[in-house]
Parts: structure tokens; sequence; C-alpha cells
């Protein structure tokens, strides 16, 4: 993560991804793209993210995922507790984050899969 600059946690496969960045280009808005995919997160790096968000690991995490219905996240606890082992699955299964996350220039966060959450980009 680059301080001071918007950067986009991307799928190019996702279509939600890809309206994401077509609205950063109408926007105007430049910004560096990350294939989280190829380059997970660190555990690090996703505290950071959820700090920006204001949010939990199980919030950004696609439970509908075959990978998270094998790892039984559905039973996991939603406490602090319970909070390394989210982080820890999501590192090791990048494919588990929601997307498009988008970290904006000024410090914020979103994950813009929506029009209300793109706009808040502008």
């Amino acid at each position: 993560m680059t301080s001071g600059q918007t950067e986009i946690w991307h799928n190019p496969r996702c279509t939600k991804s890809r309206n994401a960045t077509a609205h950063l280009d109408a926007a105007g808005v430049g910004y560096t793209v990350r294939r989280y995919l190829d380059d997970p997160p660190t555990v690090e790096e996703l505290r950071a993210v959820l700090a920006r968000l204001d949010a939990q690991p199980w919030d950004i995490t696609r439970t509908g995922e075959q990978i998270a219905k094998d790892l039984g996240v559905s039973g996991w606890g939603r406490t602090e507790a319970d909070r390394e082992r989210w982080l820890t699955a999501l590192a090791e299964n990048p494919k588990l984050i929601q997307r498009p996350i988008v970290l904006t220039a000024d410090g914020g966060a979103v994950v813009a899969r929506d029009e209300e959450s793109l706009r808040r980009l502008d």
C-alpha cells in the first residue's frame, strides 16, 4: 500500500472490480492496481485495510466461496478472540477477500461493490 495514492485491490475477471476501475477512470482518479490474487496481502496489510474500512475480517470475507465452505468459516466465531483466525484465512486464501477494495489517497477505503460505494470515491 502506497501512502497518499489511491490503490485498488483488483480482480480483472470480476465485473464489480472492472466497474470500479471504469468509475475511477471516468472520474479522472489516478490509481495503482494491485492484483491481490497474484500479490496477496499480508496479515499486517489486512489489519491496516480493515482499520481504514472500520470493519472486521468477517465483514470482507466472501463466505459463499467453496474454499470458505471447505474451511467452515460459517461456523467460526466473530469476536476479537477469533479475529486472527479470520485474518490468517484471508491472507492465505485471498480469493476470500471481497472485491474490489479501493484505498483512497486521503487514507479512506471502501469496498466498491455498488453504486453508492462508488460515489464515495468521487
